[in-house]
């Protein structure tokens, strides 16, 4: 049986009861940093362990805590077994997790869903023998819908971002901000609301579901919108390699077989396209909000500092003995099928 850790410190937790009747063997501690209202809290995690429960037959089920860590601590919360899965955004971590960029490129055409399903394909037949992930049994990839740039003071050119100070995460993110001009803050997501409301920055580059789920509504009343978006930005869900190898054989084969990899990874990536989707209305709908749309002109400038950056990314990649070319084609041919 798993041993449960015993984590010291107040918490906000939320607890998943499994399917009536069935019984528990298995409870999974589940460590989140978004805001408890978010869709990772709100959606991903319960339909999580909905499908563990529905795969084990309603022996394992799952807790949900908050709080636990910081965002870039994580990933050491889980290899140190002070919890059992989480998830990750590679971006707090540079320099560890390079191959992971490639499904952060500007450029793809798409759903959140169609990418993330892609990118655990790519994974599973190129970046994993990078293994970035040692350390913890990576379960799930996904990655947000297209970024774009939120600011109070109105943006309606693409010139005006040089020189802003714009709350940038790590990966592509960092470079398309570099390629832009922007002064780079580099805040962890549940830090933007305040680092805008102090005026610590002009603006910030996140998803349209960020809107709603990172309340930008109120302290960033402007959207720059490039078709496409600046970027996308790359998630992993990962679990305690102990707590796997913990459950019996026949658990670890239901997970494997109908939950972990293709199944999650979609689920994942469908879940930030609802929650785009409400943040795109709440802009809409917000009185004192506007959706700045960029200019022919501007979108043809950005797709050159678009494809500069897809060079230098491809180029780190194949570095890192990855065929980099190869592992680009499969997510546009993949996503073109989802």
């Amino acid at each position: 049986m798993t041993f449960l850790k015993k984590i010291g410190g107040a918490v906000t937790a939320l607890a998943f009861s499994a399917t009536v009747g069935m019984a528990q063997e298995h409870t999974l501690t589940i460590s989140s940093w978004a805001p408890p209202t978010h869709g990772v809290n709100a959606i991903m995690w319960p339909k999580l362990v909905d499908m563990i429960e529905e795969a084990t037959n309603g022996r394992v089920t799952a807790e949900l805590k908050l709080g636990l860590a910081s965002p870039p601590a994580q990933m050491d919360l889980i290899q140190d077994g002070a919890a059992d899965m989480s998830f990750i955004f590679h971006g707090y971590q540079p320099g560890r997790f390079v191959t992971t960029k490639l499904i952060e490129l500007p450029g793809y055409e798409g759903s959140a869903e169609a990418a993330s399903v892609a990118y655990w394909d790519v994974y599973e037949s190129h970046l994993a023998a990078a293994n970035e992930h040692r350390g913890v049994k990576l379960v799930g990839l996904m990655t947000h819908g297209p970024a774009q740039l939120h600011s109070n003071k109105a943006v309606t050119s693409l010139d005006e971002v040089s020189g802003m100070k714009v709350r940038i995460p790590g990966g592509v993110g960092g470079d398309i901000g570099a390629a832009l001009g922007a002064t780079g803050i580099q805040v962890p997501a549940p830090k933007v609301y305040e680092t805008l409301a102090s005026n610590a920055a002009d603006g910030v580059v996140m998803p349209f579901e960020s809107r709603v789920g990172f309340k930008l509504t109120e302290v960033a009343t402007n959207v720059y919108h490039m078709p496409g978006g600046l970027y996308r930005g790359s998630f992993a869900v990962i679990m305690n390699e102990d707590t796997f190898a913990d459950l019996p054989a026949d658990l670890q084969k239901a997970l494997d077989e109908k939950v972990f990899g293709a199944p999650l990874s979609r689920m994942a990536g469908a879940m930030w396209d609802e929650i785009d989707a409400k943040g795109m209305s709440a802009t809409e709908t917000t009185a004192g909000n506007a959706i700045n749309k960029a200019s022919d002109a501007d979108v043809a400038s950005f797709a050159k500092i678009a494809a500069d950056v897809r060079t230098a990314v491809k180029a780190e990649v194949a570095a890192k003995g990855i065929d980099a070319e190869a592992a680009v084609a499969q997510i546009t041919a993949v996503m073109a099928q989802n």
